[in-house]
């Protein structure tokens, strides 16, 4: 029973740094989303996601300030959904309006606490790892 135990713990260990290496990896195709006149936020967005589910993060923007969001999920762009929400979950963004754009500039004119949610478009991809890169702009 116990070496039941070690086995399982192994293969989980082992699947965890796959999909660490995957979200790696989908961080840095997504980067090209991102250019040099962006600085990042310095936080990592990422999440391993099977068909509908909804990742959820949460951010503060800054007045007078341009943000770009780039969101990915693979080495083709169009397979993320992501969406903007403010204090009272009103909706402010969403790159599905927009052909799920792999990236969007904000120009935020006050300090508004948000949450982003990440989605797979599931008619293009069934599971994978959800990748969104934030920057503002110096």
């Amino acid at each position: 029973m116990k070496a039941i135990q070690n086995i399982l713990a192994s293969l989980c260990v082992v699947a965890g740094l796959s999909a660490s290496a995957q979200c790696d990896s989908i961080a840095n195709w997504c980067s090209h989303n991102m250019p040099d006149e962006y600085i990042s936020d310095g936080q990592m967005y990422r999440a391993l996601l099977y068909h509908d589910q909804v990742a959820e993060f949460q951010m503060t923007m800054f007045g007078n300030s341009t943000y770009r969001i780039a969101g990915c999920s693979g080495a083709e762009d169009g397979n993320l959904i992501f969406r903007i929400y403010d204090e009272e979950k009103n909706l402010l963004f969403t790159n599905a309006d927009h052909a799920n754009a792999p990236y969007w500039d904000f120009v935020v004119g006050s300090t508004v606490n948000c949450t982003i949610e990440a989605q797979l478009d599931y008619n293009r991809r069934e599971s994978g790892c959800a990748v969104l890169l934030i920057g503002f702009k110096q």
